[in-house]
């Protein structure tokens, strides 16, 4: 039986773990040949083995986003090796995301950071993704946050970047409309390690998180925002462009 992504080939960096190893593995199920682009090599290797050990075809192409030079070569790889290019998903964010701060007393290197990883890395792969996807006619999506579209006043850096990526994307879904190309943004309610991390923490705050969603429970990084991303990298995609896809079960409203 044909897969929705059979013969496709796509890049999601920042794929090693969370939400960025669920829509890689996802994406693989559904017939992609995926190229994991983290940061570090040690943080994809377990997502390409765990998709070779189910029969299906994954690469790993070291990537720092905040290096034009990384994207464009991951991109050059991916074409290399597999031929062509179908959709491209920036699904990387600075390792300080979840750190709490207020611009009052924010370092300017928190800034720099998340500034480099979201806004410089979305530019950099839209760049480099631009001719191979205007060939395939394929997709670009951008990983966006609740954080950037109501605001957050514990994660203010957080917020402005996520927001300056949902804008990026809208911009560029009229800009590459007409070269057949469609830009979506995903932002999405998952289990991922800083989450974990923060449940070991405080174990009361899975109970309350899961209670404050309508669905009751929180997202799974593979079956719930991955599922989301192959149906919009596939042709059930195909007349979506510049719009933000929240995948919460129901927890963010405000769109």
């Amino acid at each position: 039986m044909k897969r929705p992504l059979d013969g496709r080939v796509g890049i999601i960096t920042g794929a090693g773990a969370g939400v960025g190893r669920g829509m890689a593995v996802a994406c693989a199920r559904a017939g992609a040949s995926v190229v994991i682009a983290p940061r570090r090599a040690e943080n994809g290797r377990a997502v390409v083995e765990e998709i070779a050990a189910g029969g299906d075809t994954a690469l790993l192409c070291v990537c720092d986003v905040t290096q034009r030079a990384d994207v464009e070569g991951c991109v050059a790889e991916a074409i290399g090796r597999l031929g062509h290019l179908d959709f491209f998903v920036h699904n990387a964010t600075s390792n300080r995301s979840p750190e709490v701060h207020r611009v009052e007393d924010a370092d300017a290197d928190l800034w720099d950071e998340h500034a480099a990883v979201s806004i410089r890395g979305s530019y950099y792969a839209a760049a480099a993704a631009f001719e191979p996807l205007r060939a395939s006619r394929g997709r670009f999506v951008v990983m966006t946050s609740p954080a950037g579209i109501e605001g957050s006043a514990t994660l203010p850096f957080y917020g402005m970047v996520k927001a300056a990526q949902r804008t990026f994307a809208k911009s560029l879904a009229q800009e590459w409309g007409p070269h057949g190309i469609n830009v979506n943004a995903i932002s999405p309610l998952a289990l991922t390690p800083a989450l974990d991390r923060a449940f070991e923490e405080n174990p009361e705050l899975e109970e309350r998180l899961a209670a404050m969603i309508p669905l009751g429970r929180i997202g799974d990084p593979e079956t719930d925002i991955g599922a989301a991303a192959v149906a919009l990298l596939g042709d059930a995609g195909r007349y979506v462009t510049a719009q933000t896809w929240v995948v919460d079960g129901g927890r963010f409203t405000g769109l």
